[in-house]
């Protein structure tokens, strides 16, 4: 059980220190702006809690394709990395106000192509852009499928998914998958909730800071753990 709560807390901090100001944060902030709030929060936390979940069984299966020993490894060298890139980011202090403005200008771009083709339609063209959607979409709000794409693929290869699958690899990955799902539903609430005024808010240094120091924590913790064993 301890090793469940163990997974849960490092997985629930590592993912809010670093899913605050990223890339699919100021997506779900802005997309909510324009869209319901609920195709867009439902969009990104179905992408989100996939993600965590994907990323937890490939953490938990590394330990049998490669010894456990490397796999330690490789995650406390991965804490290591991570906690360096967070202090780089805290300390250059550039990357929230770049990020914002490359996801608002590709979805302002997006945004502004689908209007313009919506603008074009009548409804019996409507009707038969219906029956020629995929299967899928018949059955999803079109937000929703945009909402959870921009959030799948944003996330795919992102810091926190690959702390995941380290986390996974070494803690409870039943504890991770947990602590994950909730770090991310409190983020994408929050961004869908408060909007752009939240995130321009945020101190992206502090958090920057922050998770730099915790992924180093966690690090030194794990490479003692090798030490002592």
């Amino acid at each position: 059980m301890s090793s469940v709560l163990q997974g849960f807390t490092k997985s629930l901090a590592i993912t809010m220190l670093s899913e605050i100001g990223d890339n699919t944060f100021f997506a779900a902030a802005i997309l909510a702006m324009r869209h319901p709030r609920r195709f867009v929060l439902s969009g990104c936390l179905a992408a989100l809690i996939v993600m965590t979940i994907l990323s937890a069984l490939v953490g938990w299966a590394a330990p049998n394709l490669i010894a456990r020993k490397w796999t330690h490894h490789i995650t406390t060298l991965l804490f290591f990395g991570f906690g360096l890139w967070s202090l780089w980011d805290a300390f250059r202090g550039e990357g929230e106000a770049e990020e914002l403005a490359e996801v608002e200008a590709k979805l302002d771009a997006d945004w502004k192509a689908n209007k313009g083709t919506a603008k074009d339609g009548s409804k019996a063209d409507d009707d038969s852009k219906k029956k020629g959607r995929p299967f899928l979409s018949q059955f999803f709000s079109p937000i929703f499928l945009k909402a959870f794409s921009i959030t799948f693929f944003g996330e795919w290869g992102d810091k926190s998914q690959l702390a995941t699958i380290g986390l996974a690899s070494d803690e409870n990955p039943f504890g991770v998958v947990l602590g994950g799902v909730l770090g991310q539903a409190l983020c994408t609430t929050a961004a869908v909730l408060g909007g752009k005024s939240l995130a321009s808010q945020i101190s992206e240094k502090l958090v920057a800071l922050s998770g730099g120091v915790l992924f180093i924590v966690f690090g030194i913790q794990s490479f003692l753990s090798t030490v002592e064993s």
